[in-house]
């Protein structure tokens, strides 16, 4: 199948993650309607669009808008009307859908998030921590010079670990879908499994709206300027106790054959360096985790009771390929998610298991064509319950909280059972956003 995407009214970071080491996340109140969008009309000439580039250029720039901030900022009430009901809500609304209680509920969120404060969103990513702090700066004076129009509300910095891994010591981001119509070319494993074997990729409008999906017509979109060449975007930023894990893991490693690491990789469903389980159940693989065409080349069907990844593992969990379960195989297929995101914070020294009370942890973002039927159908059906998978009331080890069955089992002869369940991650903030076509950009600007 042949799909031609109009590239250049596509906003950068959705189709192909950028590589920048360094990022930014600008959040920004609007006051005033006409001062907002002259601001927006001067961002708009630095706005990267997902047009293929000869050279990584220092820096990027992106734009996104709450249901909030689309009123903030005067588009019509009908077209504010149009919106799916979710994205009207926002985050903090679908708390007891989502699962964030206890530590992750919205009272106890950074402030500004959960609250209507956040409008803008304005994402930067540059390719050193200097080039970020000077375009930062720049950003920084922009507001300032807005005339009160627009305000900050936060700047979270996020920036890779001289690791590149993530604060639990895992390679992240090894699992993306691979889309109809862009590069790269795709891996093994990256898009959708086909019968008898083999992936292909996945049709732009589960992740683009205004595209064919995989029900075979296009997914349900806002009125216009809106309906066309936008996605939404899911923002969640999460503490990681790293201590807390570490220690889980050495404790309940001197009672599992293999030690900690094992537990960890069950837990995550992957060794730390990448490999997954399905491929090398006994022990990390260099030449697997290394090798681009069968890192993320399995299927669960093969396992059907975990016996090589547990059950509940978090990336079983997250992406079920073509698991027998309830949500597996054909219904998995509606459900994927372009996930990105940077860690921040500094790293706990290797080995410390004593929390140094810093903040540290992931600034997850994904990008949908539904946040209902993707994003909160894997974390309300997937990783916060465990029916769908078959393990009950188990929720998700690694990023869940112990109000469930506060357990999680690793099958086996005889199967091992990790209990407690610790709050390993705990959400600090989150918003749902809309991430516009430049011509809705530049809808959002005209008015100026």
């Amino acid at each position: 199948m042949s799909i031609e995407l109009d590239l250049a009214e596509i906003q950068g970071d959705l189709l192909r993650g950028y590589t920048h080491r360094a990022a930014a996340y600008v959040f920004v109140t609007v006051h005033e309607v006409a001062g907002a969008r002259q601001w927006l009309g001067d961002l708009l000439p630095h706005v990267t669009t997902a047009e293929p580039w000869s050279d990584r250029p220092d820096t990027t720039l992106n734009l996104s808008c709450t249901h909030a901030g689309l009123a903030a900022l005067g588009v019509e009430q009908a077209v504010l009307d149009s919106f799916p009901e979710e994205f009207r809500q926002g985050m903090a609304a679908r708390r007891d859908h989502l699962g964030d209680r206890g530590p992750s509920a919205p009272e106890s969120w950074d402030a500004g998030f959960g609250v209507g404060q956040v409008h803008v969103e304005v994402d930067i990513h540059a390719k050193s921590a200097e080039a970020l702090g000077a375009r930062c700066q720049w950003l920084h004076e922009t507001i300032a010079g807005a005339g009160g129009a627009v305000t900050l509300v936060r700047d979270q910095r996020a920036d890779l670990l001289p690791t590149g891994r993530d604060h639990f010591g895992f390679n992240d981001g090894i699992a993306r879908p691979a889309v109809i119509g862009c590069e790269p070319k795709p891996r093994p494993g990256d898009g959708l499994p086909e019968p008898g074997g083999g992936w292909r990729s996945i049709r732009p409008g589960e992740f683009v709206l205004g595209y064919q999906d995989e029900d075979g017509g296009r997914p349900a979109a806002p009125a216009p300027p809106f309906d066309r060449n936008a996605t939404f975007e899911v923002y969640r930023k999460m503490h990681m106790n790293v201590a807390l894990f570490r220690s889980y893991a050495e404790e309940a490693g001197r009672a599992y054959p293999g030690g900690a690491e094992k537990v960890m990789a069950k837990i995550v469903g992957r060794w730390r360096d990448g490999t997954p389980l399905e491929l090398a159940p006994d022990g990390p693989d260099p030449a697997i985790a290394a090798n681009p065409e069968r890192v993320n080349n399995f299927r669960f069907a093969d396992d059907p009771d975990g016996v090589r990844c547990p059950l509940g593992a978090h990336i079983r969990r997250t992406n079920p390929r073509d698991n027998d379960g309830m949500f597996g195989g054909k219904l998995s297929n509606r459900h994927k998610i372009i996930r990105r995101g940077r860690p921040y914070g500094p790293p706990l020294p290797e080995g410390a298991t004593e929390d140094d009370k810093q903040e540290r942890g992931l600034v997850f973002r994904c990008f949908q064509a539904s946040i209902a039927r993707q994003f909160e159908t894997i974390q309300s059906l997937w990783v916060d319950d465990g029916d769908g998978l078959h393990v009950g009331a188990d929720k998700d080890f690694l990023i869940g909280d112990g109000t469930g069955s506060n357990k999680m089992t690793i099958q086996g002869s005889p199967p091992f059972v990790l209990t407690p369940q610790p709050v390993f991650t705990v959400v600090k903030g989150g918003e749902y956003l809309i991430r516009p076509s430049m011509r809705a950009l530049r809808s959002l600007a005209a008015d100026r």
